[in-house]
């Protein structure tokens, strides 16, 4: 699925459990619906025809998530990631992901085995219905393309 679509999975999140840690708090713990007519993509990246993330946890600690993705031809991944700030932790045979909470945001980076790369930093509004990722994917060969995900509550 590549680095592009694991970043989608975090939606993140970068995108758990929703029930205990939302009680603490945590504004990004939920379900969210990607929104593509507010996001924008890097150029030449084809549109998933739906996203859904669901994080469950997202503290100081750990930040849990599963992300569903449609692709244009409607095959279905389903891909869950658990990450902390201590360092990257393997996400199957071709992905390592860090993530950490630093000033009301939600920071992810995705490492591919190639060398490429996707770091995002997402906010969630004050009113806790919409999460916005900002993110910079690289190919790993001096290639990079910034991107911004929009995320509805549902």
């Amino acid at each position: 699925m590549g680095i592009r679509s694991a970043a989608l999975v975090m939606g993140v999140g970068a995108a758990l459990v929703a029930g205990a840690a939302y009680a603490e708090g945590s504004p990004f713990v939920g379900r969210w619906r990607w929104n593509l007519a507010q996001s924008t993509l890097p150029a030449g990246v084809p549109a998933p025809k739906d996203v859904v993330s669901e994080i469950s946890r997202a503290d100081g600690q750990s930040i849990s998530w599963s992300v569903t993705i449609v692709t244009p031809d409607d095959v279905r991944h389903v891909v869950e990631f658990q990450a902390d700030p201590a360092g990257a932790v393997p996400q199957g045979a071709k992905t390592t992901a860090s993530a950490r909470m630093a000033d009301e945001a939600l920071q992810a980076t995705f490492n591919g085995a190639a060398g490429q790369s996707d770091t995002q930093t997402c906010t969630v509004s004050a009113d806790r219905t919409r999460m916005t990722c900002k993110g910079l994917m690289s190919d790993g060969q001096g290639h990079s393309a910034s991107y911004v995900d929009v995320y509805d509550r549902m």
